[in-house]
C-alpha cells in the first residue's frame, strides 16, 4: 500500500554542528498523529479522549445529514472500549483505485483520506477536517470495524493504526451500516508509549454532547448505553421538534416569556438555516451557534447575520407601532438579546473557519443568508402575534434603559490607571509585584480570615481582599444593581479589567483570582455566589482559566509530635486506617478559616508549593447556564428536585 509521508524537523534546541540528512525524522502512515496527538485532537487528556467518541459519531451523524442514516448506537462497554453503530451506507467496501487497498482501510489509515474532500460523498459534513476516523485508529491500541453491505458482514482490526489482516467476510446480513469498537491507547506502567493519561469516559459529557446532537438533527435517534455498571444506563434520545425542542430544554427553568419558541427554517444559495429562539426571565443572553453541528463558542458570520437581523426587524417594529418614541434611540444589539435563548444552526458545503478549532465561522455568504432569512421570519412573526410583539418591545425597552443606568454606575468602578492605588478598594491589601501573570488576588471570606491571610501571604505576589458576607446573587438582578452592592463593586475596581461589555483583558491586574472561603455549608454558598457573578458578568475570566477555588483543609490530625491536615471526610478514614485506630489522634474540625493561625493559612491554603486549588473553568457554556439557573435562579421546584436527587452525594452535612 503507497505511504502518505509526513517530515517532523525536531526542535532547534535538538540541533547539534554536525546537524545533517540523518537527523531528518520521517514520519509514516499515521505515525505523525502519535507523535503530536495534541495537532490533531487537543488534548491526551480527558478532553481528547472523549473527541474520540465526536469523531466516530460525527461520521454516522454526517451519513445522517445525506439522508441515509436514522439511528446511532453508542455504547461505552465493561473492557473500556466504545462501540459507534449507524444504519448508514456503510463504509465503502470496494479497492480504492488508486491506493490499491479496500476504501474502508483507505479511510482509516491514511490521513485526508474519505468522501469529505470533493468527491461527491458529503455536500454537508463536521468532522475534524476529514481526518476523524484515521486519527481516532491511530490512538487506539486496537479498533475493529465491521461493515454491513450488500448482504455481506466485512470486518478488519487494526493496532495503533496499522490493520492486523486483511479486510474479510465474516457473515451475512440484511442491514447496511457500520460498526466502529476502539479501546484507546492509554499509558501505563505496562503500556509506557501509550497516549492517552486516562482511558475513563465520562458519562455525563458524553451525554450531554450526543443529547445536542439529536437536538441539532431532529429526527435521527441517538442512544446512549453505559455497560459498566452491574445495571447498564440506557438514554434515548429523538427530537422531532429539533431545536424548537432544545430552547425549550435551555429555558426549562426560567419563566418564558410566550410558550412556544419562534422558529424558522429556510435555504438559500446552497445554505440551511434553522434558527429556534425565545426570551425567558432572566437579565442574560444565550445565544449559541453551530455549523454543520459544530459548535462555534466564538460566533462568525452567521452569529453575526442573526444579531443584525434581529435588532434591525426589532426596531423596525418598534418605530411603525410607535413602541419606541421619536425621541428615544434605537435598541442596540445587547438590548434585543438580554433575555434571549436562542440557537442558529446552520449547515453549508465547505465552511470556512477563521482558526484550526473551527470556533469562528468566516465564511463571508452566510451572513447575508441568515439575516435575510432570520429578518423576514421574524418580522412576519411580530406583526401576526401582536401580544407577543409588545412584550418583547417592553423587554428590551426595559434592557436599554438599564443598560444606560449600568453605564452610569460603572462610572464609579473604573480607575484612571492601573497603577494608582489611591483609586483602589481601601480594604485591599495589594501586592508589590506589577506583572499580572505573577499575582494573585484571595477573595477571603469574613474580615477574621482576611486578617489571618494578610498576615500569612507572600506580599510580593499575593494580594487579599476580604470581603463581608454574602455577595448579592446577580442571578436574580440587572447589572446595575449588581453595581450598587459594595462587596462587588470592590472586586471589579480591584480586578481593574472593566466589566460586561467593557470588559478588557489587558487590563486585569491577577492572572489567578482564588476564592477563599470556608469548607462549610456556607463557605460554598458564598463561593457560588462569586461564581455567578463572574459567570454572569465577566464571562471571559472564567473562560480564560483565571479563576480558581482554594482548597483549605477540613481537618488537623495530631498524633504526638506529628500533625497532618486532611481535606475531606473519605481522607480522614484513609488517614485513621493508615495510622490506626488505636493511636486515638487528636482531631480538630475546622468551622472556618478564621480558626487558623496566619501560619497554618498559608502552609495549607496559601502556599504554591503545599497548596492545593481547583481551577474554574466552564467545560460547556450551556451546562454552565443550566446549573447557574438551577441553583441561583427564582425557580423553587427545580431546585429542590436537585437537592433530592443529589442527597446521596453528601456525606456529612454540618448545618
Amino acid at each position: 500500500m503507497a505511504e502518505k509521508f509526513n517530515v517532523d524537523i525536531e526542535t532547534a534546541t535538538q540541533v547539534t554542528s554536525d546537524y545533517g540528512e540523518d537527523q531528518i525524522q520521517v514520519l509514516e502512515g499515521l505515525e505523525a498523529v502519535r507523535k503530536r496527538p495534541g495537532m490533531y485532537i487537543g488534548s491526551t487528556d480527558v478532553r481528547g479522549l472523549h473527541h474520540l467518541v465526536y469523531e466516530i459519531v460525527d461520521n454516522a451523524v454526517d451519513e445522517a445529514l445525506a439522508g441515509y442514516c436514522k439511528r446511532i448506537d453508542v455504547t461505552l462497554h465493561h473492557d473500556g472500549s466504545v462501540s459507534v453503530k449507524d444504519d448508514g451506507r456503510g463504509f465503502p467496501v470496494g479497492i480504492h483505485p488508486k491506493m490499491g487497498r479496500p476504501a474502508v482501510e483507505v479511510c482509516l489509515t491514511v490521513l485526508h483520506a474519505g468522501g469529505k474532500f470533493g468527491g461527491g460523498g458529503y455536500k454537508m459534513a463536521g468532522g475534524l477536517h476529514g481526518v476523524g476516523a484515521s486519527v481516532v485508529n491511530a490512538l487506539s491500541s486496537h479498533l475493529t470495524a465491521t461493515v454491513y453491505q450488500d448482504g455481506k458482514i466485512y470486518q478488519q482490526e487494526y493496532a495503533r493504526g496499522k490493520y492486523l489482516y486483511d479486510l474479510k467476510v465474516i457473515g451475512e446480513t440484511e442491514r447496511t451500516g457500520t460498526t466502529i469498537q476502539f479501546w484507546p491507547d492509554v499509558k501505563s506502567a505496562e503500556n509506557p508509549e501509550g497516549i492517552f493519561e486516562t482511558g475513563h469516559f465520562d458519562f455525563a459529557i458524553l451525554k450531554h454532547r450526543l443529547r445536542e446532537m439529536a437536538y441539532l438533527n431532529k429526527g435521527i435517534r441517538i442512544v446512549f448505553t453505559d455497560e459498566r455498571e452491574d445495571e447498564p444506563v440506557v438514554k434515548d434520545y429523538c427530537f422531532e421538534g429539533g431545536l424548537k425542542e432544545f430552547v425549550q430544554h435551555l429555558n426549562r427553568n426560567k419563566e418564558v416569556l410566550f410558550p412556544e419558541p419562534i422558529y424558522t427554517e429556510g435555504i438559500k444559495d446552497g445554505i440551511l438555516v434553522e434558527v429556534a429562539m425565545q426570551y425567558n426571565d432572566s437579565y442574560t443572553e444565550n445565544v449559541y451557534s453551530f455549523v454543520n453541528n459544530i459548535a462555534t463558542p466564538d460566533g462568525g458570520t452567521h452569529l453575526v447575520g442573526f444579531n443584525t437581523a434581529i435588532t434591525s426587524a426589532i426596531n423596525d417594529y418598534g418605530r411603525k407601532y410607535k413602541l419606541i418614541r421619536e425621541s428615544e434611540s434605537n435598541l442596540k444589539g445587547e438590548d434585543v438579546r438580554e433575555s434571549l435563548t436562542a440557537i442558529v444552526s446552520i449547515k453549508m458545503e465547505d465552511p470556512q473557519f477563521e482558526s484550526q478549532t473551527k470556533s469562528k465561522l468566516g465564511s463571508g455568504q452566510a451572513r447575508g443568508v441568515v439575516n435575510d432569512l432570520v429578518k423576514e421570519e421574524l418580522s412576519t412573526y411580530l406583526e401576526e402575534n401582536p401580544a407577543v410583539a409588545r412584550s418583547i418591545l417592553e423587554r428590551c425597552l426595559s434592557a436599554q434603559r438599564a443598560r444606560e443606568a449600568a453605564r452610569k454606575a460603572r462610572e464609579l468602578t473604573r480607575r484612571k490607571t492601573v497603577l494608582e492605588s489611591a483609586s483602589l478598594p481601601g480594604k485591599l491589601a495589594d501586592c508589590s509585584e506589577r506583572d499580572p501573570s505573577r499575582c494573585e488576588i484571595f477573595l477571603v471570606e469574613g474580615d477574621s480570615a482576611g486578617g489571618s491571610a494578610k498576615e500569612g501571604r507572600d506580599r510580593h505576589f499575593q494580594a487579599i481582599l476580604p470581603l463581608r458576607g454574602k455577595i448579592l446573587n446577580v442571578e436574580k438582578t440587572r447589572l446595575e444593581k449588581a453595581l450598587g452592592n459594595q462587596e462587588i463593586r470592590a472586586m471589579i475596581t480591584a480586578f481593574g479589567c472593566g466589566i460586561g461589555e467593557e470588559f478588557d483583558e489587558s487590563k486585569l491586574r491577577y492572572h489567578r483570582i482564588v476564592c477563599m472561603t470556608d469548607a462549610d455549608v456556607d463557605g460554598a454558598h458564598i463561593r457560588i455566589l462569586m461564581l455567578t457573578f463572574f459567570y454572569r458578568y465577566m464571562r471571559p475570566l472564567v473562560e480564560k482559566g483565571y479563576v480558581y477555588a482554594a482548597m483549605p483543609p477540613l481537618y488537623k490530625v495530631t498524633r504526638g509530635k506529628t500533625e497532618k491536615y486532611v481535606y475531606d471526610d473519605d481522607e480522614l478514614q484513609r488517614y485513621l486506617d493508615e495510622i490506626g485506630r488505636e493511636p486515638k489522634p487528636d482531631i480538630q474540625r475546622y468551622k472556618g478559616l478564621g480558626e487558623m493561625s496566619a501560619e497554618q493559612l498559608w502552609a495549607t491554603t496559601m502556599n504554591p508549593e503545599t497548596r492545593t486549588m481547583m481551577q474554574i473553568t466552564p467545560e460547556d457554556a450551556m451546562a454552565a447556564d443550566e446549573i447557574f439557573t438551577l441553583l441561583m435562579g427564582d425557580q423553587v421546584e427545580p431546585r429542590k428536585q436537585f437537592i433530592q436527587e443529589n442527597s446521596d452525594l453528601v456525606k456529612d452535612l454540618d448545618i
